[in-house]
């Protein structure tokens, strides 16, 4: 008997559809006589684009919509940005499936008529931007570690999908955005990346880079579907990160950054906590099993108390 059609929910913006497109493809190519289905569904966070994203409640903001529409049976599966997902389990959801990742970090945009020579050079770009330079982004975490980095920048908060922030930049609003990379690969804009900004610098979002696939936790044959699509090193690296996160009871909005990183010796979970002014930064490391990444985040979060992160996040505002 032919499987019935897969309905994918998932915001409307063009990076989001290229998200849920490409996990339709991926379905695709395991089965070829698969209907899959887009719906659209407009989250809260793309309703208000006015307000920064921690007072419009925080945590779930880009996926709190998608996943009622999967738990209300108007979809089957939600396709999320992971950084967006909180780490709390949403009851009747499974997370399914997380893919290969694409670019964890973060990248400098500037001005297309800025006509920079420097690029590729995060040290010696970020040194040339003017005293007081205006530097658009609407997370805590780039702003913070923006702010440690020179502590003149005026950073500002900037809403919108990522071509309308770019319209403003070019307009003027601001000398410089910081994006994701993976969003400007994903848009074909790469072109537009000024530098990538890597640790110790700028470490990246928890999940940064990866998707997170939910579908209905009693649907089996379609958990045992998505599986398929599951990249195992990636999952382990997103799941070290993650599990650091909740030890840490930081939403996804902390001024919280990561790097992980698997090779012979296991898998690695670096971290940094700052202060919202970017004046105080406790970093921590630790290298585990691929197998226990779950552990790993523990250890690594129990070395940011330690050392008194878990205040600098409680401070925030």
């Amino acid at each position: 008997m032919a499987r019935k059609p897969v309905r994918i929910a998932t915001r409307g913006s063009r990076l989001a559809l290229w998200q849920a497109n490409h996990v339709a493809q991926l379905l695709r190519q395991r089965d070829p006589d698969l209907r899959v289905d887009i719906v659209t569904v407009a989250a809260r966070g793309d309703v208000d684009r006015s307000q920064p994203l921690e007072r419009l409640g925080g945590e779930g903001v880009f996926t709190r919509e998608i996943q009622n529409a999967v738990i209300e049976s108007q979809a089957d599966v939600a396709v999320h940005s992971l950084k967006d997902l909180p780490t709390e389990p949403t009851a009747g959801l499974t997370l399914a499936a997380v893919p290969k990742r694409g670019s964890m970090f973060d990248a400098l945009v500037l001005p297309a008529s800025s006509g920079t020579t420097l690029r590729g050079k995060q040290s010696e770009l970020m040194a040339s931007l003017p005293h007081g330079a205006r530097i658009g982004t609407g997370s805590p975490r780039r702003r913070a570690q923006l702010f440690h980095h020179r502590n003149d920048f005026c950073v500002l908060n900037v809403r919108g999908n990522v071509e309308t922030r770019i319209a403003k930049l070019d307009s003027g609003e601001y000398e410089a955005l910081v994006l994701a990379e993976a969003g400007l690969q994903r848009l074909g804009i790469e072109d537009r990346i000024t530098v990538v900004l890597e640790p110790p610098l700028m470490y990246s979002a928890v999940g940064q880079g990866a998707l997170g696939i939910e579908c209905r936790s009693d649907d089996e044959e379609l958990r045992l579907l998505l599986a398929e699509l599951s990249d195992r090193g990636t999952r382990q690296c997103v799941l070290a990160e993650r599990r650091l996160l909740a030890a840490l009871r930081a939403g996804c909005h902390a001024p919280l950054g990561v790097m992980t990183r698997i090779d012979s010796a296991g898998l690695t979970l670096e971290a940094v906590v700052l202060s919202n002014d970017g004046r105080q930064r406790i970093s921590a490391a630790a290298t585990g099993r691929v197998e226990q990444p779950e552990r790993l985040g523990d250890r690594v979060a129990a070395e940011i108390v330690r050392q008194g992160g878990d205040r600098l996040i409680t401070e925030m505002p």
